[in-house]
């Protein structure tokens, strides 16, 4: 298999830099979406020449401003061999994982907070204080939820543990509900997914940056059929959807620059209305900043 250059690209907004830094990609099995029939899911990917086994971004972003640098979602870590490629690309940026001081969290699921820790149940960015919302934090480490669901689906909750534990156990958890958790940069309530489920949002000087989760998954059937959930994934199907559609129109009235952790990398693009839904304009590459 040849191999691509590492994967960063930087974008400037406003007088923060913002660095988008890929974990690689997953496995996507179509299977798991709700509330849409399967022969139209596979019409939106027709349409758009996706290519089947069908795998999804799994993007990072470091958000560096006022002397200081946040990493926003950890990657998968060792969830499965696609991804993990978080370090390797950090380095090829720039960054050391001793240089991050902030660690943001949209939610707890594996392929956000894997990287979190490493092998050893240690923190992976040793200076960095995590902070993610106290109610994902309530679901996925303090509840009995993970006695209720079945054996499979445990492991999310033991890798949402072990990466908030190895924080915990540093003093360096900071739970949020809201408000300005990174200089410049307010958490935004997207609850549905999971209970927690947070965006970032920076402003910059003509624009806004929202970095918005896992709001898309499979942006090719997403904008068309924004109710399409990810059945067993999300948490609170009814409120995901809603969630999904209110962002989507807030993006397009007040024409957000959004950026998602399962947007085509690199990921920063512009939501369009249509008749029949939405769609996403990708940011033309920028050769220099």
């Amino acid at each position: 298999m040849v191999q691509q250059v590492p994967s960063f690209y930087r974008r400037r907004v406003g007088d923060a830099l913002v660095t988008v830094v890929s974990d690689g990609v997953l496995p996507f099995d179509l299977g798991v979406f709700a509330n849409i029939a399967p022969e139209e899911v596979n019409a939106c990917l027709a349409d758009a020449f996706r290519r089947m086994p069908m795998q999804a971004s799994l993007n990072c972003f470091v958000i560096e401003r006022d002397w200081h640098t946040a990493l926003v979602d950890t990657g998968g870590g060792g969830m499965a061999p696609s991804c993990g490629k978080l370090m390797e690309n950090l380095r090829a940026a720039g960054y050391t994982p001793e240089a991050i001081d902030t660690v943001l969290i949209t939610h707890l699921h594996p392929d956000h907070v894997g990287g979190a820790a490493d092998a050893a149940g240690q923190a992976a960015f040793p200076n960095a204080i995590l902070q993610v919302h106290q109610a994902d934090i309530d679901f996925w480490v303090h509840s009995d939820m993970r006695e209720r669901v079945p054996e499979p689906a445990r492991v999310f909750f033991d890798m949402a543990r072990a990466g908030v534990a190895a924080y915990a156990q540093a003093g360096r958890l900071k739970p949020f509900t809201g408000g300005e958790v990174f200089p410049g940069v307010q958490a935004v309530p997207l609850p549905g997914h999971t209970p927690g489920h947070s965006g970032y949002e920076l402003v910059g000087d003509d624009e806004t940056l929202l970095i918005w989760g896992d709001v898309f998954h499979v942006p090719e059937v997403q904008t068309r059929h924004p109710e399409a959930t990810l059945g067993p994934f999300d948490v609170d199907q009814a409120q995901a959807a809603a969630t999904r559609a209110a962002v989507l129109k807030r993006a397009v009235e007040e024409k957000l620059l959004v950026a998602g952790m399962h947007l085509h990398f690199p990921a920063f693009s512009h939501v369009v209305a249509h008749e029949t839904g939405y769609g996403l304009l990708p940011e033309m590459w920028q050769p220099a900043l």
